[in-house]
C-alpha cells in the first residue's frame, strides 16, 4: 500500500495534483479576502445611504425651521431627534446652527458644543463622509436646513459609528469562513478526481518512464517508410525521421537549422518555408517525385505553432510528373508574361518584351512584326488584307539569325504561307515541319533555304489582335529544340499572343494620346518671350514620360517696365490637362492686361474657374439628355460597337473639373527693385542673392484654384540688384523616390553654384534633379533681375494748381532733350498736358509725374484718386472730352493701373518716334489744359 502511495506521489499525476491543490488554495484565499473587503465596503456604503436619507428626512421635516428659530431649540428638538434616531437605527442625530453648535445629540454632554468639518454643508451642499475624530469615528451625513425663502438656517448631522459598522462585517465572517472551507474542499476533491483520471491514463508513470516511452515512439517514427518533418514557426527544422533524411538527402546536423540552410533545391526550400497547406502535392526533388502533405501543428507549452510535413516517394509516377511540370512551366511562363510584358507604355519596347519572355522557355527564336500605324500610335484599319508589316523585335538563343533584322519590311504575299493564313483566319497557325510548308518556302525561296539550313524546323504564327483589330504578328520558331511544336503549344502561343496584344494596344493608344497632348501642350506654351529689360530669362519644359500634364510658365510684359513671371500646374495628365492649361494661361494673360495685383488676379482666376466648372457640368448634363433623346444609350462597353465612346475616358475628360490647378504669379518692378507675388497652392520661388545665398521666401500657401471661398494673400519684398528668381513646379523636386524637402535641398545646392548664366543654371538644375523616368511635368523659369538705371528715370512732384502744368511740360521737354529724344517732344508734351491737367482737376493730391526711358518711353501720371477715366468720342458741340482721345492717338499704348493709394495713368511711346499722326495745324498746348476727359 505504501509503495503504491509512493509511486503515485512521484508520478506525473501526483505532481499535477500537488500543483492543482496549491492553485486552489491560492484562489480560494484570494476570493475570501475579496469577499471580506467587499462586505466592509458594502456595510460602509449602506451606512452612508442610511445616514444621508435620515438626515434629509429630518432636515425637511415640517416645523423644523420654526423650532430652530424658537427661543429654546434644544427643548423643542431633542425629543424629536431621539425618537427619530431610535426609529432609524442610527447612532446619533444632531441639529446644529450654522456655527456647528449642537442643539441636539444622542449624548447630552455634547449639546452646546461645536462640530467640526461642516463648511460644505454651510455652503449648501449635502454630503456623507467617514469622520475621524472626537467624540468617535463615524460614518456621518450632514444636510443643510433651509427656511421657506431657501436660506440656510441650520444643519442636521446623522451617522453610525465605525465600530458598529465593523461589527456588522464581523457578523458575516462565519459565513465567509464556511464558504471558503467548502470551496477548498470542493477544489481539492476536483483536483483529486483529475489526478486520479490522469493516473489511470498514464498508468502511474513518472517522468523517467514517460521519457523512455517517448524514445520508443521515436524509434517507431524512424522505422516507417514515410518521411516526416516538423518545422517550427521560426523556419527551423525541429525533427526529421530517417526516411525524410533519405528522400531529401539531409545532412546529419539538419535539425535546429533554418530550412534555407539545408542545401535543398530552391523549389523544395520554397515549399517547406512557405507555410501553405498542401495535400498530396506532386513535387520533383532531384530525381525523386514526392507526394507532399503539409499541415499546421497546434501550439503547446507556450511555443508558437509550426507545421508537419509528410513525404511519400512516388518516383514511379515520373511520366505524370513530366506532364505536370510542363503544365506548371507553361502557367509560370504565362504569369511571367503578364508581369514582364507591358512594363512601359512604349510600343516597340512592348514588342521586345514579348520576344524576350518566350525565349528560351518556349521558342528558340521569336519575331514580332507590327503595322506601321501601330508603331506611330495611330489607329490601325479594322478591315482589309495585310500584306506587309514592319519588324519591331527579334530575340533568340543565338545572336546570329537567318531572320530579317528589326526595321525591315516583312511582306505576306503568298496566301498559303503560315503568316498570311493566320492573318486571314484570325487565329494562330501551326507549321510543325517547315520543310513541308510549301507556301512559306514559295514566299522567299532563297531566304527560306537559308533558314532551313540554319536549323529552323517548326513555326507558330499568331496574329496580334485587340478589340477585334489586327495590330501585328508574332512568330515563334524552333531550331535547336528537336521537338516540333504541337497542338498544346499552339493553344499556349495563342494565349500568349492575346495577352501581349492587349499590352501593345495599350501602348499604342498611350503613344497616340501622349503625342497629341505633347503637341497641344507645346503649342499652348509661349514660343517667344517678350522683349523686355526687367529680367534675363531662361526656361525649361519637360513633359512627363507617363503622360503630359498641365504645367505651364509665362513671362508677361507689364506697363511701367515691369514684368510678370508665372508658373502653374494643372492636376492630371493627358489632352484634357493640356487644354485646361491653355485656358488658364489665356485667362492669366487677359487678367494681366487689367494690371491687377497678384492676389486680386488669382482671385479673379479662381472665380473664372468656378464658373467654367459649373458651366461645363451643366453642359455635360445637357449633352447627355440630347444623347438620350437621339436614341443613344450613352454607354461605352469597349467593344468597338455602336454606342462606343471614341476613346476610353473621353466622357470623364469632358466632365472633368479644373479644380486642383495651382499658380504662382509674381510681378517684378525694375524701377523700385521690389517683387510682389501670390500663390494659389503652388510652391514658392527660390531667391538667389548676389552673394550666392539661396533662400525660399515665406509665401502664404493659398488654396488651389477652383476650390473657392478663401481670399489670396500677396507678399511684397525687395530684390537686391543682381539677384536671381527661380520659379518651378513640384515635378522638378518631388517624385516617388524623393520627398519635397529633399528636392528643395538639392535645388538650393545646385543654384548656389557661382558664375552660371540663367541658361547654364537651368541645365545644371535638370542634370541634378531630373528623374530617370519623370512621372510629372517639369516647368522651370530662371530670371536674373535687373534695375533700371537712375539716369533713365525722371520724376516730378506736381502742385495742385493749373499753372504747374506748363512747368511740368517744359521739364519733360528738357529731359527728352537730355536723353536725345527731341523727336518725341511734341507728343510727350501733349500727353503730359492732358494727363496732368485732368489729374489736378479731377484727381486728388499727391500728383506725380514720371518718365521712364526703357525700350520705349513711358509717361506716368499718378494721383490719390481711384476715379477711372474712359475713352469716348466727343460731339462737335462738346467743349471738352477729347483729352484721352488725343492721348490714345499719339501714344502706342495707354492705360490705368490702380495702386494702394490711388491710380497711375500711363502712356507708352516708341523711342523711334513711330508714325504718329500729324495734326493739320499746330495745337495750342496751353488751351488743351482746359479740356476735360
Amino acid at each position: 500500500m505504501s509503495a503504491r502511495l509512493s509511486r503515485g506521489a512521484h508520478s506525473v499525476a501526483g505532481q499535477v495534483f500537488a500543483l492543482q491543490a496549491l492553485i486552489v488554495v491560492l484562489l480560494i484565499t484570494a476570493a475570501a479576502l475579496a469577499l471580506v473587503f467587499q462586505a466592509r465596503y458594502d456595510s460602509q456604503r449602506d451606512a452612508r445611504n442610511r445616514s444621508l436619507a435620515a438626515a434629509e428626512a429630518f432636515a425637511h421635516a415640517p416645523g423644523l425651521p420654526e423650532a430652530l428659530l424658537s427661543p429654546d431649540p434644544t427643548a423643542a428638538l431633542q425629543p424629536l431627534a431621539e425618537a427619530a434616531r431610535r426609529a432609524s437605527g442610527l447612532d446619533f442625530i444632531a441639529v446644529m446652527d450654522l456655527r456647528g453648535v449642537r442643539y441636539t445629540d444622542s449624548r447630552p454632554e455634547l449639546i452646546g458644543k461645536r462640530a467640526s468639518d461642516i463648511s460644505r454643508a454651510v455652503a449648501g451642499e449635502s454630503f456623507t463622509q467617514v469622520f475621524r475624530g472626537q467624540p468617535s469615528d463615524a460614518v456621518r451625513a450632514v444636510v443643510p436646513v433651509r427656511n421657506a425663502d431657501g436660506d440656510i438656517i441650520g444643519l442636521v448631522a446623522t451617522g453610525i459609528e465605525v465600530e458598529n459598522v465593523t461589527h456588522a462585517v464581523e457578523g458575516q465572517l462565519p459565513l465567509l469562513v464556511g464558504a471558503t472551507a467548502t470551496g477548498l474542499l470542493l477544489g481539492t476533491a476536483g483536483s483529486a478526481l483529475v489526478s486520479r483520471r490522469l493516473l489511470r491514463q498514464t498508468r502511474g508513470l513518472g517522468a523517467a518512464e514517460m521519457t523512455r516511452m517517448n524514445e520508443h515512439h521515436e524509434a517507431v517514427l524512424h522505422a516507417v517508410r514515410e518521411g516526416v518533418l516538423i518545422i517550427g514557426n521560426d523556419q527551423r527544422l525541429i525533427l526529421a525521421n530517417d526516411e525524410a533524411r533519405r528522400l531529401l538527402d539531409l545532412p546529419e546536423d539538419a535539425e535546429e537549422r533554418a530550412v534555407g540552410d539545408l542545401g535543398l533545391d530552391p523549389r523544395t526550400t520554397e515549399l517547406l518555408a512557405s507555410g501553405r497547406v498542401v495535400t498530396d502535392h506532386v513535387h520533383l526533388a532531384g530525381d525523386r517525385l514526392l507526394a507532399v502533405n503539409v499541415r499546421p501543428t497546434m501550439a503547446y507549452a507556450g511555443r508558437p505553432a509550426g507545421r508537419v510535413v509528410t513525404l511519400r516517394d512516388s518516383t514511379e509516377l515520373a511520366s505524370l510528373s513530366g506532364r505536370a511540370e510542363v503544365a506548371r512551366s507553361r502557367l509560370q511562363l504565362l504569369y511571367d508574361a503578364g508581369v514582364r510584358i507591358g512594363t512601359t507604355l512604349d510600343v516597340a519596347r512592348t514588342a521586345e518584351e514579348l520576344s524576350e519572355v518566350a525565349v528560351p522557355r518556349f521558342a528558340d527564336f521569336v519575331t514580332v512584326e507590327l503595322l506601321e500605324p501601330v508603331l506611330r500610335g495611330d489607329e490601325p484599319s479594322g478591315t482589309g488584307v495585310y500584306t506587309e508589316m514592319r519588324r519591331a523585335a527579334i530575340s533568340g538563343i543565338r545572336t546570329d539569325s537567318p531572320l530579317q533584322p528589326v526595321g525591315d519590311l516583312i511582306r505576306f504575299e503568298v496566301p498559303t504561307a503560315p503568316m498570311a493564313a493566320a492573318l486571314d483566319a484570325g487565329h494562330a497557325v501551326l507549321a510543325a515541319d517547315l520543310n513541308a510548308a510549301m507556301g512559306w518556302r514559295a514566299q522567299d525561296s532563297q531566304g527560306t533555304r537559308t533558314a532551313l539550313d540554319y536549323g529552323l524546323h517548326s513555326l507558330i504564327s499568331v496574329p496580334l489582335q485587340a478589340r477585334g483589330v489586327v495590330l501585328g504578328m508574332a512568330n515563334f520558331w524552333r531550331a535547336d529544340t528537336p521537338e516540333p511544336f504541337d497542338g498544346e503549344d499552339l493553344s499556349f502561343a495563342e494565349e500568349l499572343g492575346a495577352r501581349a496584344a492587349v499590352s501593345i494596344d495599350n501602348a499604342r493608344r498611350f503613344t497616340r494620346e501622349h503625342s497629341m497632348a505633347v503637341t497641344l501642350q507645346r503649342s499652348l506654351l509661349p514660343r517667344v518671350l517678350p522683349d523686355q529689360s526687367a529680367v534675363e530669362v531662361a526656361y525649361r519644359y519637360l513633359p512627363a514620360t507617363a503622360g503630359v500634364g498641365g504645367d505651364w510658365f509665362d513671362v508677361i510684359q507689364l506697363p511701367g517696365a515691369r514684368v510678370a513671371l508665372v508658373v502653374g500646374d494643372v492636376v492630371g495628365h493627358g489632352v484634357h490637362a493640356a487644354a485646361t492649361m491653355g485656358r488658364l494661361r489665356t485667362a492669366v494673360h487677359n487678367f494681366s492686361t487689367l494690371d491687377l495685383p497678384p492676389d486680386e488676379l488669382l482671385g479673379h482666376l479662381d472665380e473664372l474657374i468656378n464658373r467654367i466648372d459649373q458651366d461645363e457640368a451643366g453642359g455635360w448634363l445637357v449633352d447627355g439628355d440630347a444623347n438620350a433623346r437621339a436614341g443613344g444609350d450613352g454607354d461605352w462597353d469597349g467593344s468597338g460597337a455602336a454606342g462606343e465612346d471614341p476613346e476610353p475616358g473621353a466622357a470623364a475628360g469632358r466632365a472633368s473639373a479644373v479644380t486642383g490647378a495651382t499658380c504662382l504669379y509674381a510681378v517684378y518692378d525694375p524701377v523700385s527693385g521690389r517683387c510682389r507675388m501670390a500663390s494659389a497652392g503652388h510652391p514658392g520661388p527660390a531667391l538667389i542673392r548676389p552673394d550666392g545665398r539661396v533662400e525660399f521666401p515665406e509665401l502664404p500657401a493659398g488654396i488651389p484654384l477652383g476650390v473657392g471661398g478663401m481670399p489670396f494673400e500677396a507678399v511684397d519684398f525687395e530684390v537686391p540688384e543682381g539677384s536671381r528668381l527661380v520659379l518651378f513646379t513640384d515635378g522638378l523636386v518631388e517624385g516617388r523616390d524623393r520627398d519635397f524637402d529633399t528636392g528643395l535641398r538639392l535645388l538650393a545646392d545646385t543654384l548656389s553654384r557661382p558664375g552660371r548664366s540663367p541658361d547654364e543654371a537651368a541645365s545644371d538644375v535638370l542634370d541634378t534633379l531630373l528623374f530617370p523616368v519623370p512621372s510629372d511635368d517639369i516647368a522651370l523659369l530662371i530670371a536674373d533681375t535687373r534695375r533700371l538705371e537712375a539716369d533713365r528715370i525722371a520724376e516730378w512732384e506736381v502742385p495742385g494748381e493749373p499753372s504747374a502744368v506748363s512747368r511740368v511740360r517744359n521739364a519733360g521737354s528738357a529731359q527728352l532733350v537730355e536723353w536725345g529724344l527731341e523727336d518725341l517732344a511734341f507728343p510727350v508734351e501733349l500727353i503730359l498736358s492732358e494727363l496732368v491737367t485732368n489729374a489736378i482737376r479731377y484727381g486728388s493730391a499727391p500728383v506725380r509725374v514720371r518718365l521712364l526711358r526703357d525700350r520705349s518711353l513711358i509717361c506716368e501720371v499718378s494721383d490719390g484718386s481711384s476715379t477711372s477715366p474712359h475713352l469716348r468720342y466727343a460731339a462737335t458741340t462738346d467743349e471738352g472730352g477729347r483729352g484721352l482721345f488725343l492721348v490714345a492717338q499719339y501714344a502706342e499704348r495707354w492705360g490705368t493701373r490702380y495702386t494702394d493709394r490711388g491710380k497711375v495713368i500711363w502712356a507708352q511711346l516708341p523711342l523711334t518716334g513711330g508714325a504718329e499722326p500729324q495734326p493739320p495745324a499746330p495745337l495750342d498746348l496751353d488751351a488743351l489744359e482746359d479740356m476735360a476727359w
